[in-house]
């Protein structure tokens, strides 16, 4: 991992421009383009919710997404962006889904500086510790225990010492199916070989890694990729690396999940389901980044925790 991490910092340094400007229109066609990604999801997951027509749960009503505003200030009352929580809950195929974007800035706090120094080696950043930051995150956990649970987010952050994007998509199964694992990496791996053909291969090492829930030696599901401080130096080919990972989301999962959510499945299927979710619970709670950095620099707390599961169980 120590490799891993040498060769980002180099190739996230290598890119800091000498003077960083303030990138009005990059990130005014970032966060648009994290608000059209939420609207393409959103109608893919209502289209699922209305073909569960047939089979387990198909006599409840079609789920569909509520929205809801969120706001973020400073501490003093000012204003530090917010954004919009669309979560769906007690669908047919969807059990709880949310899918969110935000943007956000002002001053990061102490422990922000020092998680952002420790990662960049961004020394400055304690002179000068402004940010805006524009993401979309994405956590669904699915009504069968036959169709995985999935995440998927993608940002921009920015500083005055430069900028870079991150995000990614994993799949957590609660019974692996070796096809799928396969079918959803191989979509992962269209979309980063169109840019360049490390990206792969260096990005799902980092995703096997990260997503390891360290205090039982265990992976949270069957990986993906994972990225962060990804700068090269050209933020067009960045931007468009970012939202090829976006598009690439639905393509890898809508067939996993059309393929079985007409199956049936049993109570132990279910309680495998149950402790499961109470693992993925555990990692987003003591190791997830987002998580950490939402809570640190005072997002609304719903909307940083949306990624809970609705129901789980520790045996």
């Amino acid at each position: 991992m120590k490799t891993l991490y040498r060769h980002i910092f180099a190739q996230f340094q290598k890119g800091i421009p000498a003077v960083s400007t303030d990138m009005i229109t990059e990130k005014a066609r970032a966060s648009a383009w994290f608000e059209d990604l939420r609207n393409q999801i959103c109608a893919a997951f209502e289209g699922l919710e209305d073909a569960q027509n047939t089979g387990p749960h198909a006599d409840l009503p079609a789920g569909r997404f509520e929205r809801k505003p969120t706001k973020r200030d400073n501490g003093d009352g000012t204003d530090a962006g917010g954004g919009e929580m669309s979560v769906m809950r007690g669908g047919r195929v969807f059990e709880k889904v949310g899918v969110n974007i935000s943007t956000v800035y002002g001053t990061l706090g102490e422990a922000a500086q020092r998680s952002m120094k420790s990662r960049t080696g961004m020394d400055g950043i304690t002179e000068d510790p402004r940010f805006w930051a524009s993401g979309i995150s994405l956590v669904a956990h699915m009504r069968s225990p036959k169709t995985p649970a999935v995440h998927m987010n993608t940002r921009m952050f920015w500083t005055p010492h430069g900028w870079w994007f991150g995000g990614g998509a994993d799949l957590n199964p609660m019974l692996e199916v070796p096809e799928d694992t396969a079918f959803f990496h191989a979509r992962l791996k269209d979309a980063c070989d169109a840019h360049d053909p490390t990206y792969y291969p260096r990005y799902k090492e980092w995703a096997d890694e990260y997503f390891m829930i360290k205090h039982w030696n265990e992976p949270r599901g069957v990986g993906g990729i994972f990225y962060d401080d990804h700068n090269t130096g050209d933020w067009e080919a960045d931007f468009a690396f970012t939202q090829d990972v976006g598009r690439a989301f639905l393509k890898a999962f809508l067939p996993v999940t059309e393929k079985h959510m007409f199956e049936s499945w049993t109570d132990a299927d279910r309680e495998i389901q149950l402790i499961k979710r109470g693992r993925y619970a555990e990692f987003n709670l003591v190791y997830d980044r987002g998580t950490q950095f939402g809570l640190q620099t005072g997002h609304n707390p719903e909307a940083v925790l949306m990624s809970l599961p609705p129901e789980c169980k520790w045996p």
